[in-house]
């Protein structure tokens, strides 16, 4: 009964467990060209020696399991099983983990620098009347930047003309779609106007944000509102 426990676990589970470990790894890295040709030489390696085993178990009536004159060689069959099912768990986890933290850090980054343009693009000073254009377009790409100078630029006369300033506060910020070469984040703010003489003017606005990595990090393409609710 010992003789058949121990050739199960080291004639047949150590190499099946090597085996299953070498696919492991293939499948969390998507089988890449260079694995698939070390894990085949491998592969074949383990193959090789489980019939060669067979052979003498057949020929001497011993294997490696069997043997009781070999206990450094199963020790070595045991050690070189669970190395390699140790560097499968730790391939995986780090695969898994490196991905799932990327893209925390990518989600984090993208609603950060939405919330920050949209804040922006929907506060006004009289007393400063470019400072929420500059705060945005720093955190745009440079050809929506001037785009975005242009176009808010000609409304902030009107707006210090008339002495009005709007303030605004997230109430809401999530992440719509992600991938490596671009993002989209929604928005919803509370926005307050008030002019001189005037009652303040209150809304909730909803911006939708597309923005794409850079060197500095992520950065606004585009901005476009969603539907405005007044109240």
């Amino acid at each position: 009964m010992r003789n058949l426990w121990r050739l199960l676990a080291f004639d047949l589970a150590a190499p099946a467990l090597i085996l299953a470990a070498l696919a492991g790894i293939g499948v969390v890295l998507d089988w890449p060209t260079w694995w698939v040709s070390v894990a085949s030489m491998l592969g074949l390696l383990v193959v090789q020696g489980v019939l060669v085993n067979l052979y003498l178990l057949r020929r001497d009536g011993v294997s490696v399991g069997t043997d009781d004159d070999a206990p450094g060689l199963r020790l070595a069959v045991a050690g070189v099983a669970a190395g390699a099912a140790v560097a499968a768990a730790l391939v995986a986890h780090t695969h898994w983990t490196v991905a799932d933290r990327t893209f925390e850090a990518d989600r984090a980054a993208v609603v950060s620098v939405a919330t920050e343009v949209a804040e922006a693009t929907a506060t006004f000073s009289p007393a400063e009347p470019t400072a929420g254009i500059e705060r945005a377009a720093a955190l745009m790409v440079p050809g929506s930047a001037t785009a975005f100078r242009d176009n808010f630029g000609r409304s902030t006369a009107d707006l210090a003309k008339r002495r009005i300033t709007a303030q605004a506060q997230t109430v809401s910020a999530g992440l719509e779609s992600l991938a490596p070469d671009g993002a989209t984040a929604v928005v919803v703010m509370r926005t307050s106007q008030t002019a001189p003489g005037k009652s303040a003017s209150r809304a909730v606005v909803g911006l939708r944000l597309s923005l794409q990595p850079s060197a500095e990090g992520w950065r606004v393409v585009d901005i476009a509102p969603l539907q405005r609710v007044d109240g």
